[in-house]
C-alpha cells in the first residue's frame, strides 16, 4: 500500500505541477476551438488574450486546472501500478511478457476511467472561466454559480466525452512511452539500463515521455475539441457539438495541443520517475522473456 500510495503521489506533482504551468497554452487552446473566427492561430490567440485581460488574463483556471489534475494524476498514476500489477498475476509471468503491450493498455484504460471521474468537476469549472467572458473570474465563483444554475449535472456532464479523450490518451500515453523506453534501451542507449546512471536513465524518460506524448495529442484531439465546446455552452450534448463542430472543426488547435502535451508528457514521467527514484521506490528493468518461455520456445538447452 506504501509504494501505491508513493506511486499516487508521485502522480499527483506529475500532473498537478505540469498542467498548471502549460495554463496559458492551454486556455489559448481552449479559446481556439471553441472560437476560431476570433481568434484564428496560437499567436492571435495570445495577443487578444493579452490585450483583453493583460497578462494575468492567461493564468485564468489555474486553480481547477491545479486540483483537478493533480487528483487525477493521483488516480491515474496510482490505479495504472495497481492495475498492471493485478492484471500481471492474473495472466501469469510469461503471458504479461508475450502481450505487454495489452497489459499496459488494458491497465492504463482501468486506472484513466476512475482519473476522469475525479477530474471532470474542475474541468468543467476551469472551460466555463476561460471560455465565457464575464461568467466568473475564479474557482470560487465559478463552482456555485453552475449548480445554482445546472445542479450537479454541470460538474458530470463532460464525463463521457472525457472519457472519449483520456482514455485513449492515457492508453498512449503508458504503452508507447514503455514500449519506447523498451526500445529506446535496446537500440539507441549504448549501454544496459543497469549500467546507466540515474541522470541518464531519467533522459531516455524524458524523450520515452516526448514521443508518446505527440501521439497522445493526436489521438484524444477530437474529443478534447468537444470538451471545451461541451463545457462552454450549457444545455449542450456531445453528440450536437460533434456535429456543430464537423471534420475539420475537431482538429482546431491541433500545433498548439501537440507542442502542450508532448512538453507535458515529458515533464510529467520525468517528474514521475524522480519521485521514484527519491523514495528508491522498485523500477524494474525493459521486460525480458522469462526462461520459462525461453526453453519453450527452444531458445535455451
Amino acid at each position: 500500500m506504501k509504494y501505491y500510495a508513493l506511486c499516487g503521489f508521485g502522480g499527483i506533482l506529475s500532473c498537478g505541477i505540469t498542467h498548471t504551468a502549460v495554463v496559458p497554452l492551454d486556455l489559448v487552446k481552449c479559446r481556439l476551438q471553441v472560437d476560431p473566427d476570433k481568434y484564428k492561430s496560437i499567436f492571435k490567440g495570445f495577443s487578444i488574450t493579452i490585450k483583453e485581460d493583460g497578462m494575468r488574463g492567461l493564468a485564468k483556471g489555474w486553480a481547477p486546472t491545479f486540483i483537478g489534475y493533480s487528483m487525477q494524476g493521483l488516480c491515474k498514476f496510482g490505479f495504472y501500478e495497481v492495475f498492471k500489477i493485478t492484471y500481471s498475476d492474473f495472466i501469469g509471468e510469461e503471458n504479461t511478457y508475450l502481450w505487454r503491450t495489452s497489459l499496459y493498455l488494458a491497465a492504463s484504460a482501468s486506472a484513466e476511467f476512475f482519473a476522469d471521474i475525479a477530474l471532470a468537476p474542475m474541468e468543467a469549472c476551469k472551460v466555463r472561466i476561460q471560455t465565457c467572458p464575464g461568467y466568473a473570474s475564479n474557482l470560487r465563483q465559478c463552482a456555485p454559480k453552475m449548480f445554482a444554475e445546472e445542479g450537479l449535472w454541470a460538474f458530470y456532464k463532460g464525463v463521457v466525452p472525457l472519457w472519449m479523450r483520456q482514455i485513449p490518451y492515457t492508453m498512449m500515453k503508458f504503452a508507447c512511452f514503455e514500449r519506447t523506453v523498451e526500445l529506446l534501451y535496446k537500440h539507441v542507449v549504448p549501454k544496459p539500463r543497469a549500467e546507466c546512471s540515474k541522470s541518464e536513465q531519467l533522459v531516455v524518460t524524458f524523450v520515452a515521455g516526448y514521443i508518446a506524448g505527440v501521439f497522445c495529442a493526436i489521438v484524444s484531439h477530437p474529443a478534447d475539441s468537444v470538451v471545451s465546446v461541451l463545457n462552454k455552452e450549457s444545455g449542450s450534448s456531445a453528440i450536437g457539438v460533434l456535429k456543430k463542430l464537423g471534420p475539420k472543426g475537431v482538429w482546431k488547435g491541433l500545433v498548439a495541443r501537440i507542442i502542450m502535451i508532448g512538453t507535458l508528457t515529458a515533464l510529467q514521467w520525468f517528474i514521475y520517475d524522480s519521485v521514484k527514484v527519491y523514495f528508491r521506490l522498485p523500477r524494474p528493468p525493459p521486460p525480458e522473456m522469462p526462461e520459462s518461455l525461453k526453453k519453450k520456445l527452444g531458445f535455451t538447452e
